[in-house]
């Protein structure tokens, strides 16, 4: 089969997904991306466009997004239409998120040609991280805001032939009308990969021996340090947990950017700021901030941790959450929606009030305190994982045959045995 894929930031949702295509050796697999060097894939070419126009700064910020949607989308089309004029390559599928506008042209170029599009996320400011936090207030305008956002999805829901949603609660955040054309299904998750470990080891510049599962360790994974993620509520976590336990170390993982909301003002970040609060409560020689690692140091870290938080506002499930459950981490989480539909409390993992940082620490001293009371979460948060989002099992098969259900019998991908 011809496939092909479209995402601003290859491979994106679809790392698992292409990779095993593309090992198959039986399809010609091209990914249409912005992002400048795109990771190499074997079996897989991709092709880098720009988009046709962006936005200026003072552009009427109710525009902005359509304007940059629609300047994506004409580049992404341009470099369609040029595999299809000068190489006369049209593909059997096309597969792609709709968020960056890039599918929005793809049925002027190949009108015939099937599509799948990624529905992410639906903007309001009820119900998501949008007037969540009270320390964060709502504008006046953020309404009108949130609405423009939705041009993009409004418009694409009816470019795309079928949509996909990883979660239940984030296909809720559409409106009804686009039901019928969703299927939910997440990304997939590779349990037979990410595995317990109890002999992991790993070495830190700061210690001098190796850490194991017999250190007491706490961890705290984020692409950025932000409110979204709890960022803010965790570090009024840390002085309970490091004076309940005083022998616990905790590690962090994230940048220390802004991926999702407003930034903080403080000159050195939102870890800065939440530094400066909580400042001698906290014991900083037990605290290592590692920034953003790579993907076998972050397994590692998972595999040794005693005690994972996980805090979000309610948004999109990180694939954090769910790779941690597959090493049978023993999960400490903010209690919203979208923790809900993969946490339930007091078998898979435990829930806490976002907004209640002194429940977070005492929760995560009892874990720490009280191992042989919490040892059942880490295999029921594995055994749920490899049941609901396993990628070989779960998520590939439906995959293919949302796929195989618009394609030609002759055109097909065969199951996985």
């Amino acid at each position: 089969m011809k496939l092909l894929f479209v995402h601003q930031n290859m491979p994106g949702q679809y790392r698992e997904f292409v990779q095993w295509l593309a090992d198959t050796r039986d399809h010609d697999i091209i990914f249409l991306t912005q992002r400048r060097k795109p990771p190499l894939m074997k079996g897989v070419r991709e092709l880098v466009y720009k988009a046709h126009h962006q936005a200026s700064e003072d552009t009427y910020g109710l525009v902005k997004t359509w304007e940059n949607a629609a300047g994506s989308g004409f580049g992404c089309a341009m470099a369609a239409q040029g595999l299809r004029d000068k190489e006369g390559w049209t593909p059997d599928i096309i597969i792609g998120h709709v968020g960056w506008g890039e599918l929005t042209f793809m049925k002027e170029i190949y009108p015939d040609v099937p599509i799948i599009g990624f529905f992410e996320y639906y903007y309001s400011v009820t119900g998501g991280p949008v007037g969540f936090d009270p320390e964060s207030p709502v504008s006046d305008h953020a309404p009108f805001i949130m609405q423009a956002h939705n041009t993009v999805p409004l418009v694409n829901i009816d470019r795309v032939d079928l949509a996909q949603c990883p979660t239940e609660w984030q296909k809720n955040r559409f409106p009804t009308a686009f039901h019928d054309k969703m299927y939910v299904c997440h990304d997939g998750i590779r349990t037979d990969t990410l595995l317990p470990n109890p002999d992991v080891e790993l070495r830190l510049g700061r210690i001098d021996r190796p850490l194991t599962r017999a250190d007491e360790i706490v961890t705290y994974v984020a692409r950025n340090l932000e409110t979204t993620r709890g960022f803010h509520q965790f570090m009024r976590a840390l002085p309970g947990i490091l004076a309940g336990r005083p022998n616990a170390r905790v590690m962090v993982v994230g940048g220390n950017d802004t991926s999702y909301g407003g930034k903080s003002e403080h000159p050195n970040g939102l870890r800065g700021q939440m530094e400066a609060e909580v400042g001698d409560r906290v014991d900083w020689s037990r605290v290592h901030f590692l920034g953003q690692v790579p993907y076998d140091a972050y397994q590692k870290l998972i595999q040794i941790s005693r005690c994972h938080i996980y805090l979000t506002m309610p948004f999109v499930l990180s694939w954090s959450l769910l790779e941690s459950m597959s090493m049978q981490a023993t999960i400490v989480a903010s209690d919203v929606a979208p923790v809900r539909e993969a946490i339930t409390h007091g078998e898979t993992g435990m829930l806490v009030d976002f907004f209640d940082p002194e429940a977070l620490a005492a929760q995560v001293v009892d874990v720490l305190a009280r191992p042989d009371a919490y040892a059942h979460l880490g295999p029921n948060a594995r055994a749920h994982v490899v049941k609901t989002y396993d990628f070989l099992s779960v998520c590939l098969p439906e995959h293919l045959r949302q796929i195989n259900a618009l394609v030609p019998a002759d055109k097909a991908i065969a199951l996985p045995a």
